[in-house]
Order: structure tokens, then sequence, then C-alpha cells
């Protein structure tokens, strides 16, 4: 049968039916594949860590949070759900920016400066330029002779929107123009990481001095992988860029890395120095019981059900609907992937293995439960 006629007689089981019959409006369970947009279980790391955010918040004194964990044990998760913590709260906590990083790893670490400085964008400029118009002795704080004549340029010009948008393309290291020379007054490329972090350690000290930013949330995600890419010496120029911005803004930072505890060693060797500004850790751990491994099924089936109104408990110790998966089938999906886990020599159960498996069984429950009523 060709593809498109399998597409015709393929009908997918509708919510209704699936409520009625398991309690759910989906397969709960993510495939191993599917490593983002997962509700977050609740962990105690989650408490620690929104009091150090409400410490950042309260003091503006700059904090640098470590995520450490295996492959597999919800480090993205873990970031995910500070995002949405952060965004849920956006209106109250006005004057901060959230910039998050994902992107493949590059050689150096221009991509996390430039992701900062769009975050910030042209608004941000224009609001810096418009408090300068009337507190020029803010720019007191600016080392850069070139960022100083740029920010005093755009003051003095606040309705020439090419010359916003060329600050912004020289903050970002392009190269120089006539526009900046003659009219920016900058005679200097950023063309260094060194020279961009120095550059962002002035933007964000003189925006905080004139009111325009408060502080800004940086989330960096799978740090393990410059270890993988990048050569040792490209690895340690990277590392000592990290280190910088740690030590070049003592206020206004709010940092996250998230990192295996194996590459959190080797990069302790290549650069000790940065070792010390990751001493606040979090770590997370694998599933080691059939208890851990109940309570996080049972977490993911309640958020796809109708009831999430009632609130969830972790104290359960059965399933929240055994009519999709029993106490047995989670013994026996954990009992497996620990199986698994002791081959390759780890201890515990990663929890994306471990949910990949429901994922199947679900699965298979589904497409049989499709059969049954004719939907073929």
């Amino acid at each position: 049968m060709s593809l498109r006629n399998r597409l015709k007689d393929e009908h997918p089981v509708s919510e209704q039916v699936l409520l009625k019959a398991f309690g759910v409006s989906c397969n709960p369970f993510p495939s191993s594949n599917q490593t983002t947009g997962h509700p977050h279980f609740p962990i105690p790391a989650d408490e620690f860590a929104e009091e150090q955010i409400l410490q950042f918040l309260d003091r503006g004194d700059s904090h640098v949070l470590a995520v450490l964990g295996t492959q597999g044990v919800g480090k993205t998760n873990f970031l995910n759900h500070i995002q949405s913590e952060l965004e849920d709260v956006r209106a109250q906590i006005r004057g901060y920016y959230l910039v998050r990083y994902m992107a493949d790893p590059e050689a150096s670490f221009d991509g996390i400066i430039r992701a900062v400085f769009e975050e910030l964008g042209v608004d941000h400029l224009r609001r810096v330029a418009a408090r300068l118009g009337t507190s020029k002795e803010a720019l007191s704080s600016v080392r850069s002779y070139d960022l100083r004549n740029a920010l005093l340029a755009l003051s003095e010009n606040p309705d020439n929107e090419d010359l916003f948008a060329a600050c912004l393309d020289w903050l970002f290291g392009l190269r120089l123009l006539n526009i900046h020379r003659t009219h920016l007054n900058v005679n200097f490329r950023l063309d260094t990481v060194e020279s961009r972090t120095a550059v962002l350690r002035d933007y964000v000290l003189v925006s905080a001095e004139l009111g325009a930013l408060r502080g800004v949330f940086l989330l960096l995600d799978e740090l393990e992988k410059q270890a993988g890419v990048l050569g040792t010496r490209a690895v340690v120029r990277y590392l000592s860029a990290l280190r910088a911005i740690i030590d070049s803004l003592a206020r206004h930072l709010f940092l996250v890395v998230a990192v295996t505890p194996d590459a959190m060693r080797r990069y302790s060797t290549a650069l000790p120095a940065l070792r010390s500004r990751l001493e606040n850790q979090i770590v997370l751990s694998p599933l080691s019981t059939v208890h851990e491994a109940t309570a996080l099924a049972n977490f993911y089936m309640w958020n796809a059900s109708k009831d999430k109104g009632h609130g969830f408990s972790q104290s359960l110790a059965t399933p929240l609907y055994p009519q999709l998966l029993s106490q047995r089938q989670i013994k026996a999906a954990f009992l497996q992937a620990e199986g698994r886990s002791s081959r390759r020599g780890d201890e515990g159960v990663r929890q994306r293995e471990f949910l990949n498996f429901l994922h199947a069984i679900v699965g298979e429950k589904i497409e049989r439960l499709r059969q049954e009523r004719g939907l073929h």
C-alpha cells in the first residue's frame, strides 16, 4: 500500500476517546528524540534556584549557577523551567532581560555576546540614548572611548534610525563603515571576543547607571559540547571568555550554565580559575528506585489529564491511571532501563530513557485502541 493510501486510512484516536479510555488526552510521555517542551517535574532544586533569583532581584549582585548532570537527567528541562518562571513574571520584573543560548557550539564566545546584544536590541539603545540627554555624567562608568562617542552621538540624534542600526551593527562586531567613523565617531572594529566583552561590560553598567537596565539573565545549555568539537586551545579561549564576563560583571548578571560532571572536570583542569566561579551548583541525579520512577510517571500522566486543577502529589506510590499504565508495567520499564544503564556502566536510570520506554508502551496501547474502534 502506498503512503498516500495509508494516510487516507489513518484516523488518530480523538482526545475524547483517550480521556474516556485512559484518563489522559494524549500520549503523556515524550520519546527520546523529544528533548524540549516537556512538563517540569517538581524537584528540591527548584526552590534553591528561586531563592537565588530572589536574592539577585533584591540586591543586584551577580549570581552564577552551575547545573550538573549526565545526559538525559533533565538539565535542559530545568533550564526551560527557569526560563518559563522568569517569563511568567516578566511584567513584575521590568528592566530585566532574559537570554537563552542553545546554539550549536561555536569556536568562540562571540555567539553568546551577540545574543545578549540582540536581546537588548535597538529599543534598549534608544532608551539609553534618551536618558543620556539629561544624565551624561553616567558615561563616567564607560571605559571604552568608542562606546562613549557612539552613545553621545545617539543621544544627540534621537530620530536618526540609520544611526541606531549602525551602532547595533558595530556592537555585533561587523565591519566599520563610513557612517560609523563620521557619525558615531567610532575608530575601531570590535573584532575580538575580548573587545566585545569589554564593551558589553561598559554597556550593561552605563545602562544600569541610567536606570534603563536592572539585570540580565543568561542561560547557557549543553556547555559540555564545547569539549567535543573544539581543540584544547579553543576550549581554553572559550572558557576564558566565560570567566571574563563573570569577572567583569560583579553586578546585574544572573548566569546559569548546564554541563555534565565529566565536562566540568575537564574544564576545571583546562582552566582551574573557572572552577571557583562555578562553585554554586545544582546536581541532577538519575532515577534510582521504582518509587521515584512511579512518581515521575504519575506526574506526566497527571499533566496530560483533565484533572490538573486538583493539584499533583508526589507521595502517590501507585499509578494515577492504572488503565493506562499499571504498577507492573512501570516497574518492568524501570528494570529494563536499569539493565541497559548497568550494561553501560551507569548508576541509576536516565529520566529520558525511562520516559521513552513508557512512550512506547502507551503508544502500543493507543494503537490497539484505534484498531479496536475500527479507526483504520
